[in-house]
């Protein structure tokens, strides 16, 4: 039977030998895909008289995995740039939140459709969303051609609606899409969401299967607070609620202190942290302690947060960030290799979301989300090491075709699902009435201290 792509002549960047999460690149190689799915990663040799019904020449071009943003909100594409340069109580409570409490359907729709052309456009093809009005992202999501989990948020404010919501929607969406959506239970945090609701949270993920995402210990000023009011460190908070036996992925977490390592390792849930160091590094909140997780076999996953706080979807420029905060971080520079970089950007980040053997590499049996990424360019040459010329001197730009299950959602550079000009102007219509702040009126209180 013919192949339904084959892509040739690229350099690919595929799983080590030693199947301990290292990687390595073959030069000349053919990826073969049926069904969606990656049949064979081999040499174009292999494949030149293979009868397909689409061929790529990737001559000059490296194919690697798609990346994944593991943790973002999608719709707040709509706020980007809107509230700059204050402290996060400010940028919640005064801009933020009462903003949010203007958004409408149609503007979810509107920014998640722009987000999902922007993670596109930057090699993305899978992202974790936690948001509002999620029926809306969800429809961006399949109508973009991505993969997403995605968490319908909710806060105890809201009372026993928010949480019913959030499970009501896990459990209709999960699947949908071809399989593409995969859902999670969304608490937004241990500050915002009490104790009784965390365990009956805990309790839903068990009985329905389902993960959770949540943010937590975002700072240390959350975790002191968290210790200094009552005695336990937010890691500690989420243990006492059952959520560290559950798959569980955990937002930031800039404020994991040593202490709370032996916390986490007692879970027995699959537990992933999502890092975003531009937002943390906008926010001052220092970095997510990535060494020590990995020392426990916590893995990591890059993310961007939301467009608000974070400004770009680039989870290229979170992986160069990665990279060089924590060599900074751990006043280090062997740690945190290009190579190291490139792990987490792809198997870790499958791994935080779940999708471990699904995503995340160039291997038989995984589906065929992959990105080819220019070679060719000045500031890319000469490649003397591939893996550090990827994470140190390319940049998203040079990403030239998205592919999702198997599907050209990008081909050289021209979207082929979103048309971008048509939803920028939809949502410029959308935006004078949402920017009102309305005094007094909010989502929610944001303080450390819970």
């Amino acid at each position: 039977m013919p192949a339904d792509l084959v892509i040739t002549g690229c350099t690919a960047l595929v799983p080590g030998a030693g199947g301990d999460g290292g990687i390595d690149f073959v030069e000349d190689a053919a990826v073969v895909v049926r069904d969606g799915v990656i049949q064979a990663v081999t040499s174009a040799q292999d494949v030149a008289d293979l009868p397909s019904a689409e061929r790529i020449d990737a001559r000059g071009q490296l194919a690697m995995p798609g990346f994944i943003n593991c943790h973002t909100h999608s719709p707040m594409v709509a706020l980007r740039g809107i509230a700059e340069d204050m402290a996060a109580e400010e940028w919640f409570n005064d801009w933020i939140w009462p903003m949010e409490s203007n958004l409408t359907d149609p503007v979810v729709e509107l920014g998640a459709s722009l987000a999902c052309a922007e993670m596109i456009r930057g090699g993305v093809t899978s992202f974790a969303d936690h948001y509002f009005a999620m029926d809306r992202v969800a429809a961006a999501v399949v109508a973009s051609g991505l993969r997403a989990n995605l968490g319908s948020a909710f806060f105890s404010s809201q009372g026993a609606e928010g949480r019913a919501r959030s499970v009501e929607f896990a459990l209709r969406l999960r699947g949908a899409a071809g399989g593409r959506i995969t859902t999670s239970l969304a608490p937004h945090a241990p500050y915002t969401v009490d104790d009784a609701d965390l365990a009956a949270t805990a309790e839903l993920a068990h009985e329905h299967g389902l993960p959770v995402h949540i943010h937590a210990a975002e700072n240390r000023a959350q975790t002191d607070s968290s210790l200094e009011r009552y005695g336990v460190s937010p890691m500690q908070v989420l243990a006492r609620a059952g959520l560290l036996d559950v798959n569980l992925l955990i937002a930031h977490g800039t404020g994991i202190r040593d202490e709370d390592l032996a916390v986490l390792q007692n879970g027995s849930g699959r537990i992933a942290v999502a890092t975003a160091p531009r937002g943390n590094l906008k926010f001052g909140w220092g970095t997510t302690p990535i060494r020590a997780l990995r020392s426990i076999g916590i893995p990591v996953g890059l993310a961007t947060d939301g467009a608000a706080s974070n400004n770009t979807l680039d989870v290229w420029e979170s992986m160069t960030l990665t990279a060089l905060v924590q060599k900074s971080f751990e006043a280090d520079p062997t740690w945190m290799t290009a190579r190291q970089a490139l792990d987490h950007a792809t198997r870790q980040s499958a791994r935080a979301i779940g999708l471990e053997g699904v995503v995340g590499a160039l291997a038989a049996g995984h589906r065929a989300d992959l990105i080819l990424v220019d070679l060719t360019g000045p500031h890319t040459r000469p490649p003397h090491d591939i893996a550090a010329t990827r994470v140190h001197s390319a940049r998203s730009s040079d990403v030239l075709t998205t592919i999702v299950d198997g599907r050209v959602l990008m081909r050289d550079r021209r979207l082929l699902t979103l048309d971008v000009p048509a939803i920028a102007d939809e949502l410029a219509g959308q935006l004078p009435e949402l920017v009102k702040r309305r005094v007094g009126r909010s989502v929610q209180d944001y303080r450390a201290e819970g």
